[in-house]
């Protein structure tokens, strides 16, 4: 397994309702993740190693962490939820430097804000969920935690002290992307080239994003970049896994040029790059992709983590399909939700909690790159859409 050996932290933000008493009340909340974890088991387990070496999931039932907190602050204090720093303290701190044995894969907490509102900070540990084993696994604790009667409220702990992290400066930037916004890259891809491809929209999204990046970080022409896309195999292998599967189940989709030739190209030529790469996925591939990781001694070496998405790499991770905003525990759905990963580098896509078609883009770069690539990559979608409107439309 490839992937980073941490956890990978997630955010939802609810207001509360007029009309309830019961709002994420900790009893409730943790008997329904007691409960959702029975159905759920290998989530309360913990890391192991064999006798090579090799990580494996030991299935022990030692529980996940469940922790509350309050704090004075009030849910629009942050705004548009870009500094990822500061949401890193609405979830727990894990201690790495111990044994993989001694963490928990599943960590919570609540967090009450001073307005009335929560956030639901989530730790899920990449080496046994990928984003669809963990959105999954959220939206069946909802639904336990909406049908579950509850007893008595339950004294719960608090966390008095906030995570505090030494990262490199490297800042979130948060762009929404409108239907016809989108729609106006797709069309974009195909005007005037002879493409016969029907690029999807995360194709041409990642392919405007790939272009602006090698732009905002000045590569110069001869400087390979490579792309990164994590791929859920589920579907892709043969006989297929069940959607709702608990594992990770990532491959990497990759592609790789030179700086030059993404900025110098028509969009649809980037836009078929990203497709080939992403048809290239099949069960062929992925099971070859298998058989070469159990021929290797040593599986460290070829983590991936933030040193493989820094500059002048990108890694963008496709979440706009994800029942995300299914995460209703009974008092409506999140206001917002994003992970928090700050690897520079690193783009989510993820479906706007509007659930009208447009998209969020949280993408994380060295801070001094943020307002220079905010620039590039609204602007020439603006001037795409003003080209439209008059008849202009051409790369």
């Amino acid at each position: 397994m490839l992937v980073p050996t941490v956890h990978a932290p997630g955010v939802y933000f609810y207001r509360r309702p007029s009309d309830s008493s019961n709002f994420f009340e900790a009893g409730l909340l943790k008997e329904a993740l007691s409960n959702v974890l029975v159905r759920f088991y290998p989530m309360a387990g913990r890391l192991g190693r064999d006798e090579n070496g090799v990580i494996h999931i030991q299935c022990n039932g030692e529980g996940a962490l469940f922790v509350v907190a309050e704090t004075s602050c009030v849910i629009d204090d942050f705004g548009e939820f870009e500094s990822g720093l500061k949401l890193l303290n609405f979830v727990p701190n894990v201690d790495y430097s111990n044994d993989i044995s001694s963490y928990p894969l599943l960590l919570a907490q609540v967090t009450h804000f001073k307005c009335g509102g929560i956030c639901l900070g989530i730790l899920t540990h990449h080496t046994l969920t990928d984003a669809t084993s963990t959105f999954y696994f959220i939206k069946a604790w909802a639904e336990m935690t909406r049908e579950y009667d509850p007893p008595p409220s339950i004294n719960a702990s608090t966390q008095n002290t906030l995570f505090q992290s030494n990262l490199e400066p490297v800042s979130s930037v948060i762009l929404n992307l409108s239907v016809d916004q989108t729609n106006t890259l797709k069309a974009k891809s195909k005007a005037n080239h002879g493409s016969t491809i029907n690029f999807t929209k995360f194709e041409v999204i990642v392919a405007h994003l790939w272009r602006c990046l090698c732009k905002v970080r000045g590569l110069p022409d001869d400087q390979a970049s490579k792309l990164l896309i994590p791929i859920n195999g589920r579907s892709r292998l043969t006989p297929p896994l069940p959607s709702g599967y608990i594992g990770n189940v990532l491959f990497t989709g990759t592609s790789i040029a030179l700086s030059g030739d993404i900025l110098s190209e028509p969009l649809n030529f980037t836009a078929e790059r990203i497709h080939k790469a992403l048809m290239r996925m099949d069960d062929e591939y992925l099971k070859s992709a298998l058989a070469y990781l159990k021929q290797q001694p040593d599986l460290s070496v070829l983590k991936r983590g933030a040193h493989t998405f820094k500059c002048p790499n990108v890694n963008v991770s496709n979440l706009f399909h994800m029942p995300i905003y299914d995460a209703n525990f009974g008092w409506g759905r999140p206001l917002f939700f994003r992970p928090i990963v700050l690897y520079d580098g690193l783009t989510h896509i993820l479906p706007s909690p509007s659930n009208d078609g447009s998209l969020y883009l949280v993408t994380n770069l060295e801070t001094r790159y943020i307002p220079l690539f905010k620039k590039c990559f609204m602007r020439s979608l603006l001037r795409e859409i003003f080209m439209r409107g008059v008849g202009l439309g051409q790369e």
